[in-house]
């Protein structure tokens, strides 16, 4: 009998969020088992229930929360992945992971993660090609972090851009390509 493969999903505060709940159902649908990470912004966006509801598992935001039982949840969590997928991803999140910096438990899960990481941008189309931005992609990919490409479309600004988080369908196929 194979094995479950948990997908651990980081959820930031990009619009295109409303998407990580198909991300999940679809997730699910093909018999992943997915725990959800929100940062703190996310959750001004899309309530932790609406994901633990899809998932049927407790979402994870605060780094500093109490543990149901003691366990250091950073490192438990990084451990439970088979795979971290990081959508929609937001500039600060990439920059965050390019420069090593673990401020928040998303943050601290990847760090800690031995776990492939892919991460599925979703930004204005200004942010995405900045040379910052890009120079983070280019880094993480150096160190062997996956990237599934945005797609072109109307953007939240009303923009016309690269930007948009890649079809769900697409994301899907990735994790199952990545395992």
């Amino acid at each position: 009998m194979l094995k479950t493969k948990n997908i651990i999903l980081g959820v930031t505060a990009s619009i295109a969020i409303y998407k990580a709940c198909e991300i999940v159902r679809g997730l699910k649908r093909e018999g992943f088992e997915v725990t959800v990470i929100q940062t703190a912004e996310s959750e001004e966006l899309i309530r932790p229930v609406v994901f633990q509801s899809l998932s049927g598992n407790k979402v994870y935001s605060g780094l500093f929360d109490a543990p149901e039982a003691w366990d250091i949840e950073h490192v438990s969590l990084a451990k439970r992945g088979d795979l971290v997928l990081v959508a929609p991803a937001t500039a600060n999140i990439i920059a965050k992971i390019a420069s090593g910096i673990c401020d928040d438990l998303l943050s601290c899960v990847i760090c800690a993660t031995k776990a492939p990481v892919l991460i599925a941008p979703a930004m204005n189309v200004n942010m995405y090609n900045n040379k910052i931005t890009q120079g983070n992609i280019k880094r993480l990919e150096s160190l062997k972090y996956k990237f599934i490409e945005p797609k072109i479309g109307k953007l939240a600004c009303g923009d016309i851009g690269l930007g948009c988080l890649a079809d769900v369908e697409k994301i899907i196929s990735e994790v199952k390509k990545a395992l």
